[in-house]
């Protein structure tokens, strides 16, 4: 872990919620004053948008129906250790684009003089001189395994959990929206995803620091079926801290903040969901001002 430069990262699946999370850091550090360095995590990935449909394509052909973008064969996880800990004992690391949209390549194509269409990675450049620190937001920010282990080179480590029916929902959904996917389709990606989903994602939540679980109030037995995405009113947010003494976590000031929340264990506040980014700001906001501090 890293005083000087500090390292946040933000992990969580895809259609867990975790760009809601970014939005509520980036409130936090313009109120801070804080310039962080923004590292996505889809910048990790082993294979571009055609090379990945050509291996997902191969491996299938082969026998193998569950290779995915969750597993360590086609993410570079030792990047992301690296990165991690380059930045926090030098305050720079390199850092680059995937390229998830046209505007993005239109974006980046200006900036670079390049000719990169959408689904391809920008190249890798240095930067972060002058950030006072990383902000990480991704699939695999508290990632440990046999080889690699990315969790101990981040200073706060945040998961993004909401129930897993109601996660798959926010998937169906989002990419039947965004990217004009069948439920189908999405379904099919699930039940691929899983092994990965259940060895390199969720194992990430017992690495955190803070998780912030997304429970439904209404039904989502069927998450195939749903016509709706549960809203925020719709729900709690359980935020589970590792250990609450490490940031000196007062559960009496925190309940009496944040109306109609209470403590169902030791180390566990649940808040209504319409309230998760107040939540975030009142239980963040002095954490990350505190490691920005101490780098002074």
């Amino acid at each position: 872990m890293s005083k000087k430069h500090p390292v946040i990262a933000v992990t969580g699946s895809s259609g867990a919620g975790t760009t809601f999370v970014k939005s509520a850091f980036e409130h936090i550090f313009i109120r801070e004053n804080i310039t962080p360095l923004v590292v996505e995590g889809d910048s990790f990935h082993a294979f571009d948008r055609a090379k990945m449909k050509k291996e997902v394509a191969k491996r299938e052909s082969a026998g193998d129906s569950f290779f995915s973008h969750f597993g360590p064969e086609a993410n570079l996880f030792d990047k992301v250790a690296s990165t991690f800990k380059e930045y926090g004992k030098r305050g720079e690391c390199e850092r680059r684009y995937y390229l998830h949209s046209i505007e993005e390549a239109e974006e980046h194509n200006a900036r670079l003089g390049s000719d990169l269409s959408p689904g391809e990675f920008t190249p890798w450049e240095k930067t972060g001189n002058g950030t006072d620190l990383l902000f990480y937001e991704g699939l695999h920010g508290a990632v440990v395994t046999e080889d690699v282990n990315v969790a101990e080179n981040a200073d706060l480590k945040i998961g993004v959990v909401p129930n897993v029916n109601l996660e798959w929902i926010q998937k169906i959904h989002r990419d039947k929206k965004e990217r004009g996917y069948s439920a189908e389709d999405t379904v099919a990606t699930i039940l691929r995803r899983l092994p990965d989903y259940i060895n390199f994602i969720t194992t990430q939540f017992s690495e955190t620091d803070i998780n912030f679980q997304r429970i439904a109030t209404v039904d989502t037995s069927n998450p195939f079926i749903a016509r709706d995405v549960p809203t925020p009113d719709e729900s709690f947010v359980v935020i589970r801290f590792q250990d609450p003494s490490k940031y000196n976590i007062d559960f009496v000031y925190l309940t009496s903040m944040l109306q109609d929340s209470f403590m169902s264990r030791r180390n566990t506040i649940v808040v209504p969901g319409g309230k998760m980014s107040l939540a975030m700001e009142v239980i963040l906001c002095p954490i990350i001002h505190d490691l920005v501090s101490n780098t002074k």
